[in-house]
């Protein structure tokens, strides 16, 4: 985890690799599958969301598609004050967690394909058609006329 500060003049301090950082060098390195956690240097709030939130927003306006509707966001904020806001967090976050599982899946099948030969694969279907152990052939009944 990645420990952040924040300071008035809106710099942010990475203090896990000693270095200032932009919201751009952030967004990679939760792209990169790392996590960030962001105080206020005045008053050691936790800001970390406010930040993400500010990523996300900066993606929106660099032209990206956006994942959160406006339908979905607005049913979002309905949720805030809600019995079921709780629910509907945990209820998001678990289907966020199914998505990816199943876009490492789907990325690990499609790299498996791509490796595969094209004539290993007709070689494969072409020996799963013909018969493994042909029968031997029919033997003639003998003929009643010969005797």
């Amino acid at each position: 985890m990645h420990r952040l500060k924040k300071y008035p003049n809106r710099r942010l301090y990475d203090s896990t690799d000693s270095k200032y950082v932009t919201l751009h060098d952030l967004r990679q390195l939760i792209v990169d599958g790392e996590s960030i956690s962001v105080t206020d240097s005045r008053d050691g709030g936790d800001i970390t969301r406010a930040v993400l939130m500010q990523i996300l927003s900066e993606q929106e306006a660099e032209g990206h598609e956006p994942v959160l509707t406006n339908r979905a966001l607005e049913q979002i904020i309905r949720f805030y004050g809600d019995r079921m806001g709780s629910v509907a967090s945990r209820y998001i976050e678990q289907s966020m967690l199914t998505l990816l599982e199943h876009q490492d899946q789907f990325r690990s099948r499609m790299r498996q394909l791509s490796e595969l030969n094209p004539l290993n694969i007709m070689r494969q279907a072409l020996d799963g058609a013909a018969p493994r152990n042909p029968p031997p052939p029919a033997e003639e009944p003998p003929d009643a006329d010969r005797s």
